[in-house]
């Protein structure tokens, strides 16, 4: 590992270097993954990278087909084909629980790569705000399920994908789900990767005793599914605020580094954007990593309230 004169992490790949690159000569035989959102966008090539090192992946996607049509492109230009396909839907938390009942034996690395933006105002069946719902609480349930697992191998890594986004809002723990103020697409989508944040904050502390490390990264702007919400609008004023938009391959590079890296073993709750952990944010700027999403009051507060939120689907988990 080496760090800069302020202590930070940094290694030697940038915002331009690919998936692949970043795990060249790292050796995953023997390793198992789960990629959600795995058959879309930085996914694809999240779970392309894992498996041409060698690693068994599961493609865990809201469209068996979509997945399998994945897995077998996957094959294909890696000549690994462990690539099981599972359904699992965020945003219901039955599907999730049959994901987890269905897992059997030790997961070494979890990335928490599926998620939704800027959505109009929908909500779950269980009546929670999509964003939130799917981009949290859907992997925080996902992610405590498969606690025993995780603790079952050796130095297990979580990696949960944020955005620059989470820079536009913390938690508001008075109002999640934006019931009392009006609905802002912006700010759910911020608050939501604000959780993912604080999440692997959490989680590392709660969890490193078990050899579980857990971070946060922000990919990149990448044109994928995933901004089919956005507005022309949207995207012009993201150019014009100085943002290049990545190519998938280089959009998963972040999320594979932080999951394989030699130099991160035992490294957890911290924020990576271009291969390398973010500076604090500087006012007006559209990088680095905010206060709020560190804040480790707020990150246990949002461990207990995200528990809370699950018991109606099911005894609360106490991990």
């Amino acid at each position: 590992m080496t760090t800069d004169s302020t202590g930070r992490i940094t290694t030697p790949f940038d915002a331009e270097s690919t998936a692949a690159q970043v795990v060249a000569g790292v050796d995953l035989t023997g390793r198992r993954a789960v990629v959600t959102g795995a058959s879309s966008g930085i996914g694809v090539e999240t779970a392309r990278a894992l498996a041409g090192a060698g690693a068994e992946v599961t493609l865990a996607v809201r469209d068996p087909d979509a997945g399998e049509r994945t897995a077998r492109d996957i094959g294909a230009t890696t000549g690994n084909r462990n690539l099981p396909v599972v359904p699992l839907d965020l945003a219901d938390l039955a599907s999730v629980a049959r994901f987890t009942a269905g897992w059997r034996g030790p997961l070494d690395l979890l990335i928490n790569n599926a998620g939704v933006m800027y959505t109009p105002e929908l909500r779950t069946p269980d009546g929670r705000e999509l964003q939130f719902a799917t981009n949290h609480l859907g992997h925080f349930a996902l992610t405590t399920g498969l606690h025993p697992a995780l603790a079952a191998a050796d130095r297990a890594r979580i990696v949960s994908l944020s955005s620059v986004g989470h820079l536009d809002q913390g938690i508001d723990f008075d109002d999640i789900d934006f019931r009392r103020r009006p609905f802002d697409t912006r700010l759910a989508y911020g608050q939501s990767k604000t959780a993912q944040v604080l999440f692997a904050v959490e989680a590392t502390r709660r969890w490193a005793a078990d050899g579980i490390t857990a971070n946060a990264v922000h990919p990149g702007a990448v044109l994928s599914n995933l901004t089919r919400h956005m507005s022309q609008d949207d995207l012009d004023k993201a150019v014009a605020s100085g943002y290049t938009f990545k190519s998938p391959e280089q959009g998963a590079a972040t999320s594979v580094l932080v999951a394989t890296w030699p130099g991160l073993d035992g490294v957890g709750g911290r924020y990576f954007e271009d291969c390398e952990e973010a500076l604090p944010q500087r006012d007006g700027d559209r990088r680095g990593v905010a206060a709020h999403a560190l804040d480790p009051v707020a990150a246990e507060r949002l461990w207990q309230v995200s528990l809370d939120l699950l018991t109606p689907a099911g005894p609360a988990q106490t991990y």
